[in-house]
């Protein structure tokens, strides 16, 4: 993205999406916290968690994320995802219990759009980071993830590119 952080581009409705996710994730009564690199974050005011441990990727942020819910659930959403809307958000949160709850697409789970069972996976992500396998594909697999059913799926459109976000 040029080097700027992708949370800090504007979504469709002239919010960066960073400020779009934070105001979403406190009207359904959450706590924030940004995971992983956030200097470029740090005028919001939200605590940040370092990855655990750092250069795995998305993994890291993770464990990061369980690590900080202790016998909580998670939810985690991706700083790229300009389209989430509060009520795909709050169907997460008030989904029925599993040890992570994630849309899939095309046959693969968004797993960066999830609700995990800290205390459940925790363990299992820890494990996978200490062998080396970083893949959230294999841990959502292996922690029996439950499917949420999406019907918007631009809602779950991410920007990778300059090109997505035109």
């Amino acid at each position: 993205m040029g080097g700027r952080a992708k949370g800090l581009l504007v979504a469709p409705d002239g919010l960066p999406i960073v400020e779009r996710t934070l105001e979403i994730v406190r009207a359904a009564s959450l706590t924030p916290f940004l995971v992983g690199d956030a200097s470029a974050y740090m005028h919001l005011g939200v605590e940040g968690l370092d990855d655990a441990p750092p250069g795995i990727g998305p993994l890291g942020g993770l464990v990061a994320l369980l690590r900080r819910a202790g016998d909580s659930c998670a939810i985690a959403i991706a700083c790229d995802m300009p389209f989430v809307s509060s009520t795909l958000v709050e169907a997460l949160r008030d989904a029925p219990p599993a040890p992570v709850v994630a849309p899939r697409s095309d046959g693969r789970w968004e797993a960066l759009f999830a609700r995990y069972d800290a205390s459940t996976v925790l363990p299992m992500a820890e494990a996978n980071a200490a062998a080396g396998e970083h893949s959230l594909q294999r841990l959502l697999a292996r922690a029996a993830a439950v499917e949420l059913a999406v019907d918007d799926r631009i809602a779950l459109r991410d920007w990778d590119s300059p090109e997505d976000a035109r």
